[in-house]
C-alpha cells in the first residue's frame, strides 16, 4: 500500500477540478481528433455544458480549432474539433556524444524544422552553443507560440534538481541545463534520460485503442539505455538508473568504465 504523507498536501479547489477536466478534454481531442463536442461528453463523462465551456475557452486560447461539420439525418450538425497545430511548437533537443539534434515539432509531433551540430567536449561551451541554436530557431519562426523545451541526455538525471548527474560517454558530471536555457529563452525546460524519453514518447503517442501499459524501450547508439514503463508509469528505480543494463557488471575484473566501475 502506498504511504500517504499527511504533512504535505494541497486542498483540492474548484480550480483544481477545472484544470483536471480541461486536461482530460484536451487529451481526448489529441488522441481522438477530429472529434465532436457530443463525443467528448460521451467519452469523458462530463456534462455537455461543461464540455462547451472548456472547448470554447480552448478555441479562444487557440489550443484547438473548429473544423468541418458532421452529417446527421436530422438535428443540429456537429462541428469537429482538432488541435491547432499551426499555433504551438515544442523544441526538442537530443544530446549525443558525437552530435546534438535540435528540432521544432507541432502538437501532432510532426517536425517543422531540424538541424544538428557537433557536441562540444566541454559542457559550458556546449550550453553556450546550444543557446545560440535555440535562439536562432525561435527568431526564425515568429509565427509559432513556443510551449517549452525538452532535452534528452545520455545519462542519469536527478528528478528533483533536473540536473544531469553523470553522462559516462560525455564525461560530464553535475551539469545544469535547465537554468541557463530557461534564463536565455524564458521557456520552461524539462530534462530527461534519453531512454526514458523514448519510453515516454511510445506511451504518449501510442495508437488509439492499443492501451499499452507495459513496455521496455532499448536505445542503442554510443551506449545502451533502457526505459521501462510498468502499469503506465515510468520506472526510475531508487537511484534513477532502473533498467540501465549497459552498466551491469559481467566480468569481475573487466575494463574500467568511465563511471568508475568494471
Amino acid at each position: 500500500m502506498r504511504k500517504i504523507d499527511l504533512t504535505s498536501f494541497n486542498v483540492a479547489t474548484s480550480e483544481t477540478a477545472r484544470n483536471i477536466n480541461r486536461r482530460i478534454v484536451l487529451d481526448l481531442i489529441r488522441t481522438r481528433q477530429p472529434v465532436s463536442r457530443a463525443d467528448l461528453a460521451r467519452l469523458s463523462g462530463l456534462q455537455r455544458s461543461t464540455i462547451s465551456v472548456i472547448t470554447d475557452q480552448l478555441v479562444k486560447e487557440q489550443w484547438i480549432a473548429e473544423g468541418a461539420f458532421g452529417h446527421l439525418p436530422r438535428g443540429r450538425k456537429p462541428r469537429f474539433l482538432h488541435l491547432n497545430v499551426e499555433r504551438t511548437g515544442i523544441i526538442g533537443i537530443n544530446v549525443r556524444p558525437s552530435e546534438t539534434n535540435v528540432a521544432l515539432a507541432d502538437l501532432n509531433a510532426r517536425f517543422i524544422f531540424q538541424e544538428s551540430f557537433p557536441t562540444a567536449a566541454n559542457s559550458n561551451d556546449f550550453i553556450e552553443e546550444l543557446i545560440e541554436h535555440i535562439s536562432a530557431l525561435i527568431k526564425s519562426h515568429p509565427q509559432v507560440f513556443f510551449e517549452g523545451i525538452g532535452v534528452s541526455v545520455p545519462g542519469r538525471v536527478d528528478l528533483k534538481s533536473k540536473r544531469l548527474v553523470f553522462a559516462p560517454n560525455l564525461g560530464w558530471r553535475d551539469v545544469d541545463f535547465k537554468t541557463p536555457l530557461e534564463n536565455a529563452t524564458n521557456l520552461p525546460v524539462e530534462i530527461e534520460n534519453a531512454a526514458n524519453a523514448c519510453a515516454l514518447a511510445e506511451i504518449w503517442f501510442e495508437r488509439r485503442g492499443e492501451g499499452i501499459s507495459d513496455l521496455v524501450a532499448v536505445t542503442i547508439s554510443e551506449g545502451i539505455g533502457t526505459g521501462i514503463i510498468a502499469n503506465g508509469q515510468l520506472l526510475r528505480g531508487a537511484n534513477g538508473v532502473a533498467g540501465e543494463f549497459g552498466h551491469v557488471s559481467i566480468i569481475e575484473n573487466g575494463e574500467l568504465c568511465k563511471c568508475g566501475n568494471r
